[in-house]
């Protein structure tokens, strides 16, 4: 069952954005827990320019299950015009920690 078990990797603009959706995919059991990182710096390119911003990434830890529903809160929570929702499976773990994901979500 450890397929069943994601991360999710996001950026938001600033820590308080970050935060604010953060606390709400935790109080809506869309997220186990998420872990916000500030101070990163994304280059990418958009609208035909190559850009430089700093970001404030973040990790969610959910199940596959609350993935379509957690995607949705964070787009119709986020500033961004394409908020960057990317997930990856947990290949493994520490057993008790993924079944306290799967709980709490």
């Amino acid at each position: 069952m450890q397929h069943d078990v994601i991360a999710v990797y996001l950026t938001f603009p600033d820590e308080a954005c970050a935060e604010r959706i953060a606390r709400l995919l935790v109080e809506s059991r869309l997220a186990a827990c998420v872990n916000v990182f500030p101070g990163a710096r994304s280059i990418f390119r958009w609208d035909g320019a190559v850009t430089t911003e700093v970001e404030v990434v973040a990790v969610a830890k959910t199940s596959t299950g609350r993935l379509e529903a957690l995607t949705e809160a964070v787009r119709e929570a986020h500033p961004y015009q394409v908020p960057c929702v990317v997930a990856y499976p947990a290949l493994g773990g520490e057993p008790n920690y993924l079944k306290w994901v799967r709980e709490e979500t």
